[in-house]
């Protein structure tokens, strides 16, 4: 890609951004303003819980892993001896 051409990205690029500036501007961004803050708001409010069976998986699965770190481990070195 040649100087110019990057140049002409570029400045189709701001075009583009100007545009979506120029309609954003134009649409009521109070009403925008409060959606995004009543979707965050709502988001906030519902925390994810876990069940303890759910952490028992999880545990479970991550002790997996580094029982077959270990084993890798242990028959690499092996192998280099």
């Amino acid at each position: 890609m040649t100087r110019q051409e990057m140049v002409a990205a570029v400045e189709a690029e701001i075009g583009r951004l100007e545009q979506v500036r120029e309609l954003l501007q134009r649409s009521n961004s109070d009403r925008i303003v409060a959606l995004a803050g009543t979707a965050k708001g709502a988001r906030e409010e519902q925390k994810r819980t876990m069940s303890a069976e759910g952490r028992r998986r999880i545990a479970l699965a991550q002790k997996r892993r580094w029982a077959k770190q270990k084993r890798e481990l242990a028959a690499s070195s092996d192998a280099r001896k």
